[in-house]
């Protein structure tokens, strides 16, 4: 059995067929099939039903999907593990975050950790809080960046998340220096899609509070409800570690009962795989940049302190 049949069947798992998964392992789909076809012998298990040009795991081919991840997962760190035990500060890192986490966080700090560290290779990768998860369960990245609440993760505390009710200048609830859960209940809302935490954050807040919502717009763009605020045709909720709030708006943390509505960033790792030293080092200067200037810290001023993590 040779990984690189592993890594082709996983990628065509993950993919749904041939084309994609030799495509993204620069093989032809013929030489991709060979490889399934050699492993199948080897196995003696069907792994893929072929339907048309269709390919649907069997259920022998499910199970054995989990321990093939695994199989590699492992094979990764015994190489980086290697490397390391050699001497060498060079490998890659890949790290998941969402795209306004990039943007907002990482932009900024990548260029100082790089210059400290030539022969790290960082690999960013967009995803969603649930993707994120499922990578470092899977071994499939190593460092995520993600809201606190996934305790099975070993991981560093960077900077507060408030969520943040946006307003045109002249609305009635534009000059209060943060606003209760209950003073919103008959505005026209603009939120964020279920693909942030802030919205999760937001709900939850309003179910404790026995609020009910008037959603006028979801959106998978902070920029584009906070522009609709601008104009008076609502009030956008959004994250505090948005990129930038325009002009002619006020960000007014929201708080219920007097406590902050929001969440801690951390940046976690899996604790069962090995995390090389640039790895490392890139989480300690990555936790002291963040609290030394994270993203929003100049909108939540006036907010009541988020509990820190332990």
């Amino acid at each position: 059995m040779k990984l690189s049949q592993l890594r082709t069947f996983v990628a065509i798992a993950d993919g749904g067929g041939f084309a994609r998964a030799a495509s993204r392992l620069r093989l032809t789909q013929s030489a991709a099939s060979r490889q399934i076809s050699a492993l199948e012998q080897e196995l003696d298990v069907l792994l893929f039903d072929r339907i048309g040009r269709r390919v649907l795991l069997t259920s022998d081919g499910d199970d054995l999907l989990k321990r093939a991840r695994k199989l590699l997962a492992d094979a990764d760190a015994l190489e980086e593990r290697a490397r390391v035990l050699k001497g060498g500060q060079s490998g890659t890192l890949r790290v998941s975050a969402r795209p306004q986490v990039i943007e907002n966080l990482l932009a900024p700090f990548l260029p100082r950790y790089l210059r400290g560290s030539p022969g790290v290779d960082v690999q960013l990768i967009e995803t969603s809080g649930s993707e994120r998860v499922s990578q470092l369960d899977r071994g499939e990245i190593h460092l995520a960046l993600m809201a606190y609440g996934v305790e099975r993760f070993e991981s560093e505390v960077l900077y507060p998340i408030h969520v943040l009710a946006v307003t045109s200048l002249n609305h009635r609830l534009a000059r209060k220096p943060v606003i209760d859960i209950s003073e919103i209940a008959d505005e026209p809302l603009l939120v964020p899609t279920h693909a942030f935490g802030a919205r999760s954050w937001f709900d939850a807040a309003c179910e404790n509070a026995h609020v009910s919502r008037r959603v006028i717009l979801e959106s998978g763009s902070p920029q584009t409800i906070m522009a609709l605020a601008r104009v008076g045709y609502g009030v956008a909720i959004v994250p505090s570690n948005v990129h930038s709030v325009p002009s002619r708006t006020r960000a007014i943390p929201l708080v219920h009962r007097g406590s902050a509505v929001g969440r801690w960033s951390i940046v976690a790792w899996n604790p069962q795989r090995f995390l090389a030293p640039y790895a490392r080092r890139f989480v300690d200067e990555l936790a002291e940049e963040a609290m030394r200037a994270y993203p929003g810290h100049d909108l939540i001023r006036r907010a009541p302190p988020l509990p820190r993590p332990k």
